[in-house]
């Protein structure tokens, strides 16, 4: 753990308002996309005193940056320096609409590895660990910083690109990996694939010992953690970020569930839905993050749509960082009301995670004679119970944590489809 993460809250402020002054005045008149947010909103850079007037800075929407973006292609305004001095590319994976596309200097990549080195740190990953990385290196942001950082810090790193789940596990055996860094659905997806294919070889004696997830909810999801930690005998690390934001938060290895803010890169503050007004700590509300180092491709009081409980007193860890309580709770834009009952995909999967005779699973939202209504198609383990009992019970056990009639369905093996990066499993037709 380093000084700065361990800061009281005094000293810790008075180092954001620092840097959030600092970025104002780097980006003012340089970036053109923010110069003209708050030229409109009357903001006088060099007068507005922080931390409390932080409130007259204006909102970033993520709509706003798409929107900027169709306007002015294809970067869009919202940058610092000239476009010649950008080196990396990444995008949105556009799970909610256009995806974004985001651009970063080599100062601003190198911002973002100090932040993933937080989160090894975090994961009490150190030099002679082997981290394998079992994905195609995509335009996907998380895991190349994740990789980059990895090697700076001296760490073995091995990438899993271009290969089948069957030789990413007999490469994860060969090399003797100690660490994974995937989505909590592909580490689902390799254990159920390491059972089908190598029962004789259970992931739970292999040498892995952590595996950092992220790019979904599930890592904070007891259910889901349990099913991945009790499937490869190691223990879940949470991450949280956004392409255009930058790695956030991380779970420590202290206090399982919770998510450390990286608050020496990132002023966070946790607001009512949709407003302005901060919510205290223990009543949820929505996040929103000013990356206070990545000034080449800013973001200022951008509106996550990530609904999150903070906690402010210090961890057991020694950090000093406010944490979210349960992660990412859910999402502003994923909640649909189904017969006046308000449904989140994290709130299913909480459920559903909970049988481990359950495979994969899929929701899927019909309306018909203008009422929604709620199905659940699931396929079981091959050693588990009867296909038609696990949907009964499942059913059951939606019915009691959403108070609503669900229909559940058992589908034949290899019906659903699987994943490798972020999954897609809830599904809304009108």
């Amino acid at each position: 753990m380093l000084p700065a993460e361990s800061l009281d809250r005094d000293a810790l402020t008075a180092r954001q308002s620092e840097r959030l002054s600092r970025l104002l005045a780097t980006i003012h008149g340089r970036n053109s996309f923010y110069t003209r947010k708050f030229d409109e909103a009357g903001i006088d850079i060099a007068t507005l005193r922080l931390p409390g007037e932080l409130f007259r800075l204006p909102f970033t929407q993520r709509a706003e940056l798409i929107a900027d973006q169709r306007a002015s292609p294809p970067w869009g305004t919202a940058l610092t320096e000239p476009v010649e001095r950008y080196t990396r590319y990444c995008q949105t994976s556009s799970t909610t609409g256009r995806p974004l596309r985001w651009i970063d200097t080599n100062e601003s990549w190198q911002w973002m590895l100090e932040c993933w080195k937080a989160v090894f740190r975090g994961a009490r990953v150190t030099p002679g660990d082997r981290v394998f990385f079992p994905f195609s290196f995509g335009p996907f942001l998380g895991f190349w910083t994740a990789f980059d950082a990895a090697s700076q810090m001296g760490l073995h790193c091995v990438p899993g690109g271009g290969m089948s789940s069957e030789l990413r596990l007999a490469t994860i055996e060969a090399i003797g990996a100690t660490v994974i860094c995937c989505t909590p659905t592909y580490a689902l997806r390799l254990a159920e694939v390491s059972a089908q294919q190598r029962p004789d070889l259970p992931l739970a004696e292999s040498t892995v010992r952590v595996i950092i997830v992220a790019g979904e909810p599930g890592g904070s999801i007891p259910a889901t953690r349990d099913s991945i930690e009790r499937s490869w005998g190691a223990r879940v690390i949470d991450h949280y970020g956004l392409t255009e934001v930058g790695p956030v938060g991380f779970e420590c290895w202290e206090a399982p569930g919770y998510l450390h803010l990286n608050e020496d890169a990132f002023l966070c503050e946790v607001l009512e839905k949709g407003g302005d007004r901060p919510v205290p700590d223990g009543e949820p509300g929505e996040l929103v993050v000013t990356n206070l180092g990545r000034d080449a491709c800013p973001v200022v009081r951008y509106r996550t749509g990530d609904i999150v409980i903070r906690r402010s007193e210090p961890c057991a860890c020694g950090r000093t960082w406010a944490r979210l309580e349960r992660g990412v709770m859910a999402r502003v834009d994923d909640m649909i009301s189904i017969r006046g009952v308000n449904v989140y995909p994290a709130g299913i999967e909480a459920v559903v995670r909970g049988f481990n005779e359950v495979a994969e699973f899929r929701s899927i939202v019909t309306r018909a004679h203008g009422m929604r209504s709620l199905r659940v198609e699931l396929e079981v383990t091959p050693d588990g119970a009867d296909g038609t009992t696990v949907a009964r019970r499942v059913a059951a056990g939606l019915r009691d944590a959403l108070g609503m009639t669900v229909v559940v369905q058992d589908v034949p093996a290899g019906t659903l489809p699987r994943f490798e990066m972020k999954a897609r499993r809830f599904m809304v037709e009108e």
